[in-house]
């Protein structure tokens, strides 16, 4: 195998974002004594919530705005007298609890961590992402953890990348690939730093952006093969 460092993204492709999203929102706003049908609050939350995460990628917001606002919006817009800040430190706690892995994830990581190195690149918030690794099983396979909080840079920016290539051992750009969901972050971010990627595409969705990925795969399974 040709490849010696593999980054990897860590929500919705090492673990299930969007499962222990749902969970967390509901017992944060059910804490905060929210009996009503969600059925409408969550998604749009999860709409501004994406929309938000875009503006702190492009250095428009910071991420401490970020994870109040989002439910600052959220409960302006439906009328609720909740607290925001309550909420969102409720949601962070629980996120940290609330951990489901991708089918073949654990595999995955131990496979490749005995060819070379595992890191994970996160946008994430820093505590919460330790957190997770570590009850999720992962933490035992990787090498070390790049956050964008620590860098002070986001996903695609190549400042991140260079910040994580640091925390590696020494490595060759030809040698690393960057494995994740998000063309626009990963696999963009991947082409700018100018090394190899693999776009995870579970869903197998059409690519119409302006990423290009070495590799495609929709299962994890799939990518120890691909990777030869």
């Amino acid at each position: 195998m040709k490849h010696k460092l593999f980054l990897f993204d860590l929500d919705d492709t090492l673990l299930d974002f969007k499962a222990s999203e749902q969970l967390s929102f509901e017992r944060t706003v059910q804490a905060l004594g929210v009996a009503a049908d969600l059925t409408a609050l969550f998604p749009r939350y999860q709409e501004i919530n994406l929309a938000l995460w875009r503006s702190f990628e492009t250095g428009a917001v910071t991420k401490d705005f970020l994870k109040v606002e989002r439910f600052r919006k959220t409960f302006a817009e439906h009328s609720l007298a909740l607290d925001p800040e309550a909420a969102s430190r409720l949601y962070l706690e629980s996120l940290s609890d609330t951990v489901v892995l991708i089918d073949g994830a654990l595999q995955l990581c131990e496979t490749l961590a005995g060819f070379g190195e595992v890191g994970i690149i996160t946008n994430g918030v820093e505590a919460i992402q330790n957190q997770r690794l570590v009850k999720s099983g992962l933490r035992q396979h990787i090498s070390f953890v790049s956050t964008s909080e620590a860098s002070g840079y986001a996903k695609p920016d190549v400042r991140f990348f260079e910040y994580a290539s640091k925390m590696a051992r020494p490595f060759a750009k030809h040698e690393a690939i960057i494995i994740g969901d998000r063309l626009d972050a990963d696999i963009l971010g991947a082409n700018r730093y100018g090394i190899d990627s693999c776009w995870f595409n579970p869903g197998r969705l059409a690519n119409q952006s302006e990423a290009v990925p070495t590799y495609e795969a929709s299962s994890l399974h799939e990518i120890t093969r691909l990777l030869g």
